[in-house]
């Protein structure tokens, strides 16, 4: 399949995108594709070597850390659209369903809530491409290394540079969780702050005045948010 042609195939804006992916011990790989009479035309093979903290994940933690990085590198292809992710774990499922959750995976499920994804079964024998790339063997030394370059300009993959402004509240309202480094008095804030949002189902709204909801957003979605208002074609 990578050997024939058509190898890649441009995006059709009129239908849905396919995610399908795989992690290994060392690395994961996510392939983007459409489905066109009943067959899927690749657009994109991305693949990502871990770093020595990525290793120690679960295998759980390993395959939401993919659905990250794949929505991360096309985010482009993704936003505003609808997306259909493939996968062969009950437990991702579960989690991305589930509002009981590590604070860690709590931030990554937020970022994934931007977009319109779907979840879907997908055993591994129908996910052979990926499950290959993530398993080609990778040496640490060699200086072609497989790994992308985190430090290209364009590519912001595998980190989250910054975290939403409203995650701590969203950890409260979610599970309960508070900062460890905050002392009693920004607690005590953050906790009476709180009382004027609202959690449902990975979205955080505010309590506003005339009992107005407005849902949270990150800076960098805000930006967006008036970009599409007062500086695009449409504004």
């Amino acid at each position: 399949m990578l050997s024939s042609a058509p190898i890649i195939a441009p995006p059709r804006w009129d239908l849905p995108f396919e995610l399908m992916y795989d992690a290994s011990n060392f690395a994961i790989s996510v392939v983007l594709g459409q489905r066109i009479d009943k067959l899927v035309h690749v657009i994109y093979y991305a693949r990502k070597v871990f770093n020595e903290a990525q290793r120690n994940n679960t295998t759980t933690e390993k395959e939401l850390l993919d659905i990250v990085f794949a929505f991360d590198k096309f985010r482009s292809y993704l936003i505003g659209s609808k997306v259909i992710v493939f996968t062969d774990r009950a437990a991702l499922k579960y989690l991305l369903t589930k509002q009981e959750s590590k604070p860690r995976l709590i931030i990554w499920i937020l970022l994934l809530h931007e977009f319109n994804n779907e979840i879907k079964d997908r055993s591994g024998a129908e996910n052979k491409v990926a499950n290959h790339l993530s398993r080609i063997p990778h040496e640490e030394n060699k200086a072609h290394s497989l790994g992308v370059n985190e430090s290209f300009l364009d590519e912001q993959l595998m980190i989250i540079q910054e975290v939403p402004w409203f995650t701590y509240i969203a950890n409260i309202k979610a599970i309960g969780e508070l900062p460890s480094n905050f002392n009693k008095y920004l607690r005590r804030k953050l906790i009476n702050d709180a009382k004027h949002y609202i959690w449902d189902e990975f979205y955080l709204f505010k309590k506003c005045a005339e009992g107005i909801l407005r849902r949270c957003i990150s800076y960098e979605e805000g930006q967006e948010v008036l970009w599409h208002c007062h500086g695009s074609i449409y504004g």
